[in-house]
């Protein structure tokens, strides 16, 4: 193999930097310099690189990370959702060391481990047996996958092989796989890849926001669902599951609907004899304010997918629960009915411990009832600061905040997230909807200083709107 040498910094010129930013190796600039050299960022527009550079991060503590220049950035986003109990907790640092003094993966197939099971045992529990047998992945749109995949073939296992099709939300996201793309409605991520898609039917998302005159949240559940129960009373023959995100849609811009809405869904699924799949992927492991959002509903999919803070934020890891009746129809002597979907990390030991660390977390810490006083705070402090300004549409659910900016001007989302880094905050809002996710951690003196933030932030941006151009502001 070739020795590896870090390629060194461009000069200032060559690097079209401020003439202000050092350009030493260990500088923001030099890693900024270095990612866009050689790194594919992810949901980014590659060419926005130079006006909104990556935030070279070289560690965190709790609910804070610092680059490479010591400056410090409240993680209000959770790092994309992941992060449940900030960053460089002690105990799920110590656990994955444990796990590493002994070994830190073996095949799935053929073998077992401790994390792996256990992980899987205190699941089950958590839904009251309901649902058990996870099948281990490394991602939510993998978990959405596998999902989809057991669901066709548990009704060709049952002899009900034209059951095929999926019914998706609109404005509903499933992750960007082939398979998890087919049951998204978010043109960004959708449309280029349309023709190598099927295409799944789309219905009505119950977001509250879509209320009529005289409608609450629970009305315009019932108006959705009614539109589904239309559909599957027509075409349930060819219908193999219905996929929801429940109580909130985030990646459309944290889309809120009231427990109505599944509590329809899984009557409509029962009497139709049509798959349920929970995606809570985002909204499980008590963002929603209870572990499994459906909890909240008083129901259990046939399906549910968790991902994302299940590990704590650590390591990727995904997985399926499903329903005994379902994992019973795949166990046979012929191979053509069993599930052999597999990836060589499945059930990752490092990976599993960690979450099953992180659930040790949701008892030692009593995080959902010191959440519950979390989100009470922000939500008010929101309220007092936000009256008068020009946002719709307060809303949260759980640790799960938000508004939507009226007349955001153009590259709203790139000019707030500019701004907010100025003020000390990693945000990133979607469209014009700005949100607040931040991991369990937070303090009182924490949600104050990130509600100050974000207000700070949405005057300075908002300020721009009538510069000519609106313009972009670069940070190095």
């Amino acid at each position: 193999m070739r020795r590896y040498d870090p390629a060194p910094c461009l000069s200032k010129k060559d690097a079209r930097v401020p003439s202000t930013t050092a350009s030493s190796p260990e500088s923001n600039a030099c890693w900024q310099q270095r990612s866009r050299r050689n790194v594919w960022h992810p949901c980014t527009q590659s060419i926005r690189l130079e006006a909104v550079p990556p935030l070279p991060i070289a560690r965190g503590e709790g609910v804070w990370l610092f680059d490479q220049e010591g400056r410090r950035y409240m993680d209000a986003t959770s790092s994309w959702w992941v992060n449940l109990f900030g960053h460089a907790h002690p105990a799920l640092n110590a656990a994955l060391k444990n796990q590493l003094d002994r070994f830190s993966h073996v095949m799935l197939a053929g073998c077992t481990h401790a994390p792996a099971v256990e992980l899987a045992e205190r699941l089950s529990l958590l839904t009251g047996h309901a649902l058990g047998h996870c099948f281990y992945a490394s991602d939510g749109a993998s978990a959405v996958e596998i999902a989809l995949k057991m669901s066709f073939h548990a009704w060709r296992n049952a002899g009900r092989g034209g059951k095929r099709r999926f019914v998706a939300l609109k404005q509903g996201y499933h992750g960007e796989t082939l398979g998890a793309l087919h049951v998204t409605d978010v043109p960004v991520f959708r449309d280029a890849y349309a023709p190598l898609l099927a295409n799944a039917h789309l219905v009505a998302s119950p977001d509250a926001r879509n209320a009529r005159t005289g409608e609450d949240a629970a009305a315009v559940a019932r108006r959705a669902a009614a539109e589904l129960e239309t559909l599957l009373a027509g075409q349930h023959d060819t219908i193999a599951a219905v996929i929801v995100e429940p109580l909130v849609q985030c990646a459309t811009g944290m889309a809120m609907h009231d427990p109505e809405y599944l509590r329809l869904v899984r009557a409509l699924c029962d009497r139709h004899a049509v798959h349920l799949i929970a995606d809570e992927i985002a909204v499980g492991c008590g963002r929603t304010g209870s572990f499994f959002a459906c909890e909240q509903a008083g129901i259990w999919p046939d399906f549910l997918c968790l991902s994302k803070g299940i590990s704590g934020g650590y390591l990727p890891l995904a997985l399926v629960m499903t329903r005994d009746a379902i994992y019973e129809g795949f166990v046979d002597d012929d191979v053509a009915r069993s599930f052999l979907h597999s990836h060589s990390y499945t059930g990752n030991a490092l990976a599993c411990r960690a979450a099953v660390a992180t659930l040790d977390l949701f008892d030692s810490e009593d995080a959902l009832q010191r959440n519950r006083g979390r989100a009470a705070r922000l939500l008010q402090r929101l309220r007092e600061g936000l009256e008068g300004q020009p946002v719709d549409h307060l809303r949260q659910q759980g640790m799960i905040t938000a508004f939507d900016v009226r007349e955001p001007g153009t590259r709203f989302a790139e000019r707030f997230h500019l701004a907010a880094r100025a003020q000390g905050l990693l945000m990133r809002p979607i469209g014009n909807t700005v949100y607040l996710m931040p991991p369990y951690a937070i303090g009182d003196g924490e949600i104050d200083q990130l509600v100050d933030g974000t207000l700070a932030t949405l005057k300075a941006v908002m300020a721009t709107n009538q510069e000519e151009g609106a313009r972009d502001v670069a940070l190095a």
